[in-house]
């Protein structure tokens, strides 16, 4: 219940839609309780007889404890009496049809209310759960599948609104109608009742049996699902892989096995839960049975406990009782479901950073003298990647980093616009302690371009403009003009409000990294990282861009890993790293000078050109 109760305050301010729904639901139970008591004075009427007295006295006997029906029943047969029974019968009907009406009205607004508590309770969840996504670290991204958290996103946060809502919604209203029918049940036989009732505690205990289960078959269902979103979203991403290499026939198998799987588990839970249903329908079925018997008997036998028409109602509003049993059995079947995704949802609620601003945090308004690598660890895991790095970039330096595969280079890089805190060390900008400053300011003061050319499915305009939403036409295309891609874009169909398609995959390698850097170039930051911007483009791609790089580094500070070892020559500072150290560091003459690591990485590059 603790983590229903938790599920629950997303809801806040519950009390805006729970006040109406409670005022309405009561309404609507009053209503429907009271048409089913509304069928003694309706039978009463059509077979009246003319000793109308005694029928009045048993009724006000038996039904004082309900005072507005034993007064309406007294009101019927008076009338009866004295304007005749058609008469009599048309007030009644208006009584009803005016009851009936009533009591769909209310519950129609019973309803509306709840929609809108669980609309605004899907709002606030799928909110909290977005903003702490995009809250979290690079690193938490890196150990976890993508499709598991789109799963948790879209599917596990609509199981928890309508189970909780649901929930709500019945553990208010059902146990109330129960309540209201029991009390017309007792205020017509309080013996007949209090044994008729015992059918509710055996089918609880029952259907407890039933779905005992269902909480580990939903977690295990919520799993596959997202196993298998997981696998829809790789096979996607990598459509042209799997048709290059003829793999259509063993992705298709892999997904399939996931699916089958899924729907077995569901079929097994429903099955479950439809079973609950049957169960307490024969034991309500079996205790009507008995009523029959029993109560009829009382009847065809003359007894004075209560007459026919109010044997009749007593039927009638036993056969309803079942109906709220069913209902609350049903919820409890099914928030098994909702309590399993909504422990999926809340534990990524709960993931916390890796690391936060602090309180007391500074923002800086901008980069004077330099960046600062003193000392620096840092591992993955287990595995040491940076070891002892110590690299000072002073204001106006282009520095490159180079070295084999698998040297730490980009980690290093990603310390940087601190996606990653060192786990020893420090990196200071302007000699401030980055765990000193807000991470939105130090990366305000950061532009990048990474070797995957990442693109919005959105105009060639918004991605450009996407770190400065409000920018101009003139201020775009001017940066468009810088990263060389003015030319291409304005042969689009639509020029600069063309759509790029997902992941910008309408237009080429070269192309895409251009926007990219047009992109960095609008942000217009004094430090610029470039991550082998080129390595992936073809010759004419990579001089176009190149180019376009070389107009971005301009008056900034610019750190670079170079794929080509020839485009970092005229770099102010040259650091070689492998193995996780900085193995060399100088300019490209003074390494060549020093024939280490450097001189047989260009050596062997010039070889391979």
């Amino acid at each position: 219940m603790k983590i229903y109760f938790r599920l629950l305050s997303f809801a806040k301010p519950i009390e805006k839609f729970a006040i109406p729904y409670i005022i309405a639901t009561l309404l609507a139970v009053f209503f429907n309780t009271f048409n089913f008591t509304l069928l003694t004075p309706l039978l009463n009427t059509l077979f009246a007889t003319k000793d109308a007295s005694a029928s009045t006295a048993l009724i006000k006997t038996s039904a004082s404890s309900f005072d507005l029906l034993a007064k309406f029943n007294h009101y019927v047969d008076y009338s009866i009496v004295h304007n005749g029974k058609l008469e009599t019968l048309q007030i009644v009907c208006s009584v009803i049809l005016a009851s009936v009406i009533l009591g769909n009205l209310f519950r129609y607004l019973s309803q509306r209310f709840m929609e809108d508590l669980r609309v605004h309770t899907l709002l606030n969840l799928r909110k909290k759960v977005f903003n702490n996504i995009m809250d979290l670290n690079i690193g938490y991204f890196n150990n976890e599948r993508k499709g598991d958290i789109m799963s948790k996103v879209s599917s596990d946060v609509q199981v928890v609104q309508y189970t909780v809502t649901n929930t709500l919604q019945v553990l208010f209203k059902e146990p109330i109608q129960l309540i209201f029918f029991v009390v017309v049940l007792l205020s017509i036989s309080v013996k007949l009742t209090l044994f008729s009732l015992l059918v509710i505690p055996v089918s609880g205990l029952i259907i407890s049996k039933i779905v005992k289960r269902l909480k580990a078959q939903a977690t295990e269902a919520h799993e596959s699902f997202a196993k298998m979103i997981g696998f829809l979203d790789e096979a996607l991403s990598g459509i042209k892989i799997i048709k290059a290499f003829n793999s259509t026939p063993a992705i298709k198998d892999k997904f399939h096995q996931e699916n089958e799987f899924y729907s077995n588990l569901n079929r097994k839970m429903a099955r479950r839960q439809q079973l609950a249903s049957p169960v307490s329908q024969s034991l309500g079925i079996l205790v009507v049975v008995f009523i029959v018997l029993y109560g009829g008997g009382l009847v065809i036998s003359g007894s004075k406990e209560f007459s026919p028409a109010q044997f009749i109602m007593y039927i009638a509003i036993f056969s309803q009782v079942m109906q709220p049993v069913k209902a609350i059995s049903d919820s409890f079947s099914g928030i098994h479901s909702g309590i399993a995704a909504g422990e999926r949802v809340l534990a990524l609620i709960d993931t916390k950073p890796d690391f936060e601003n602090k309180s007391d945090a500074i923002e800086i308004a901008g980069f004077k003298e330099s960046l600062t690598l003193d000392n620096v660890y840092f591992n993955y895991g287990t595995n040491e990647v940076l070891k002892g790095i110590n690299i000072k970039i002073t204001k106006g330096q282009t520095v490159a980093l180079v070295g084999p595969s698998g040297g730490g280079k980009s980690t290093l890089m990603d310390l940087l616009p601190r996606f990653h805190d060192p786990k020893s060390g420090t990196v200071r900008i302007d000699g401030l302690d980055y765990k000193d400053i807000t991470a939105e300011s130090l990366r305000s003061q950061m532009g990048i371009v990474n070797q995957e050319s990442f693109l919005f499915n959105d105009t060639i305009f918004n991605n450009i403009a996407f770190a400065r939403p409000d920018a101009t036409q003139e201020e775009v295309t001017a940066a468009a003009k810088i990263a060389n891609a003015h030319e291409f874009v304005v042969k689009q169909e639509n020029g600069y409000h063309t759509f790029v398609g997902d992941r910008g995959n309408r237009l080429s390698g070269g192309q895409r990294q251009r926007i990219c850097i047009a992109r960095a170039v609008l942000a217009n930051p004094p430090i610029m990282l470039l991550d082998e911007a080129t390595s992936a483009l073809d010759t004419e791609s990579e001089k176009l861009v190149q180019e376009a790089l070389n107009n971005l580094m301009q008056n900034r500070t610019s750190i670079v890993i170079a794929h080509r070892l020839s485009t970092i020559q005229h770099a102010n500072v040259i650091a070689v790293i492998d193995q996780g150290q900085v193995k060399e560091m100088g300019s490209h003459t003074e390494l060549i000078a020093h024939n280490g690591l450097y001189k047989r990485l260009i050596d062997m590059q010039a070889f391979t050109d």
